[in-house]
């Protein structure tokens, strides 16, 4: 009975430790909120700061997976190029050392359930008096995951597994293998980590085996490699429906770090024997460490050993990214036919960020893309009414119908995946934000009706030669015109996620002005109608695409007003 409790408080004390970590993640990037937005800015300016912004926010998130997919999804929107993309995930290769530092400070002989406890008497009191509510989360996810890894060490410390002799003969009798051993604790390393998708858990169950004396240390330092290879996987899987240059990224990250362990495996030995000669310990190959030698320092030896080889890891390679970059183009070639972007998202059909957060930023990416789209209906607009040759006038009717259809699918997809992100644990703020997306996308799909509709009454004007005056064509041709300017100003917003007051009044006086030349071509077509400058069959045509351009219009102003008051909420 007490084996199986304590093998249970061993699943139960990794689990706690993933979701402390997850929680942890998530309050940081609420407290970040959009800096994080404008950290994520500095990946295109070159390949070091595209290292320095890889680090810093997988640091900051503790998940290289989020960094990397981020990454990804952002390479499939042409926002990043391949090659800065290979920057910023060396980076987050740095960046997820910093979790296993936490862990030897976690794991010390300091007993830390005292901070623990003490730590969640603050966080729930932050949490449940709403000051400071953010910063509660993040410091009950720290609690947990400190609390996770002193459960770990206390029951691996009662387990006794230095003592059992099953598991000495175990780790013995695969330890004696030479290299061989290296490769199948490196495969099982990341075959634990690729099953459990976190690397955390498998670096925290493998500093406890090392500390408690059981696992030789050049076998943990093994199993850290492995990990390095599993950790890539998850990129891989996501980038599958992704776009070719995503799926270059994703497998840039492989490639990477499968260069990294091939090269540390043929100095393996001796820098094994240089890190634990830094820390004052014997190396010895295959051997567990002789009694006298701390926990700590066991924990701090693969600590240092991950940071050191990927640190090296990527001096080494920043320098070859473009030769990087034509490997991973040779490994996954472009294809001669290439499916219609225009039909697919860009940045969130990977799914969901392992953050809601993380999600959020993405969402109002992929927000910028459909006003685009919708800008571009306008432009097959205006081609459309001045088109005269049938062909191609079918062809942009098509491909207008086309889009109308493309802006339905967006509007429902963009909106299950905010649905989804309101399921996670948001900040207040991210909550508006879910809303206001929410407002917005639905504005857009009925921008994208309204020029569906007009391109109806348009090829009822063609097919049926209704006959308009000169004045008509120039009526609709100036509408367009004020159209065009108030959607170009609209996408420029929400590319900024954000409007001015100014910007926001010269969007109203640019309503009015499309509303007043409304209400003034109605009173001339009753006008006209009634002078027989043409009858009214044609009057009522020319009206509805009017009236039409004009929904259109109220649609972008809605659009603005709930960027406007999306700043002004925050």
């Amino acid at each position: 009975m007490q084996l199986v409790l304590q093998i249970i408080t061993l699943i139960g004390s990794v689990a706690m430790l993933m979701y402390g970590m997850k929680v942890m993640s998530e309050g940081l990037q609420k407290m970040a909120g959009s800096k994080l937005s404008n950290v994520l800015g500095t990946m295109t300016t070159n390949r070091f700061s595209g290292v320095l912004t890889g680090a810093f926010i997988t640091a900051a998130v503790q998940s290289s997976t989020a960094t990397t997919v981020m990454t990804v999804s952002f390479v499939s929107a042409g926002i990043l190029s391949l090659a800065q993309a290979i920057s910023v995930i060396m980076g987050a290769n740095i960046g997820t050392t910093f979790t296993a530092w936490i862990m030897v400070l976690g794991g010390s002989s300091f007993d830390m359930r005292l901070v623990v406890y003490a730590t969640i008497v603050l966080a729930v009191a932050l949490i449940y008096t709403k000051k400071n509510a953010n910063l509660g989360d993040f410091l009950i996810g720290l609690a947990l995951m400190l609390l996770g890894l002193t459960t770990l060490k206390i029951n691996a410390t009662e387990m006794q597994l230095d003592k059992i002799p099953a598991v000495h003969n175990f780790f013995n009798a695969t330890s004696s293998w030479g290299y061989g051993s290296y490769f199948l604790y490196l495969l099982v390393g990341g075959i634990l980590t690729f099953a459990v998708q976190s690397s955390a858990a498998i670096m925290a169950i493998t500093m406890t085996l090392c500390s408690v004396g059981v696992l030789p240390i050049d076998m943990g330092i093994s199993l850290v490699l492995g990990e390095n290879i599993g950790t890539t996987i998850t990129s891989n899987i996501v980038a599958l429906s992704a776009s070719v240059q995503a799926r270059r990224a994703a497998m840039a990250h492989l490639v990477f770090n499968l260069f990294g362990v091939i090269w540390v495996l043929c100095v393996f030995r001796p820098m094994v024997g240089l890190v634990c000669e830094v820390w004052g310990v014997a190396f010895e190959p295959g051997v567990a460490p002789k009694n006298g030698v701390s926990p700590e320092v066991l924990s701090a030896i693969l600590a240092t050993f991950h940071t050191t080889f990927n640190v090296i890891n990527t001096c080494i390679l920043i320098g070859f990214i473009k030769l990087l970059e034509k490997l991973v183009i040779w490994i996954i070639p472009s294809k001669p036919e290439q499916k219609d972007i225009d039909s697919q998202l860009k940045f969130i059909s990977g799914g969901l960020m392992s953050t809601s957060e993380l999600s959020i930023l993405q969402a109002w990416k992929e927000v910028h893309v459909f006003g685009i789209r919708t800008q571009r209906m306008v432009g097959m607009i205006h081609d459309l009414y001045s088109e005269q040759d049938d062909e191609t006038f079918v062809k942009i009717y098509s491909r207008i119908e086309k889009y109308e259809g493309i802006c339905d699918r967006m509007e429902y997809e963009i909106a299950q995946y905010l649905n989804q992100v309101a399921d996670g644990r948001l900040s207040d703020q991210s909550k508006h934000e879910v809303h206001k997306m929410l407002r917005i996308v639905s504005e857009l799909e009925s921008v994208g009706d309204a020029n569906y509709n007009l391109s109806r009454y348009i090829r009822h004007k063609h097919d049926h030669k209704v006959p308009y005056t000169e004045q008509q064509d120039k009526n609709v041709e100036l509408m367009l015109y004020l159209l065009s300017g108030a959607e170009a100003k609209m996408v420029e917003a929400l590319e900024r996620g954000s409007i001015s007051y100014d910007e926001f009044m010269e969007m109203t006086n640019m309503e009015n002005e499309i509303n007043n030349f409304r209400d003034e071509l109605k009173n001339q077509n009753m006008q006209s109608i009634t002078d027989k400058l043409y009858d009214y069959t044609v009057g009522v045509n020319y009206m509805d695409i009017i009236l039409e351009l004009e929904k259109m219009g109220d649609y972008i102003i809605n659009v603005e007003e709930a960027l406007y008051e999306h700043k002004h909420d925050k």
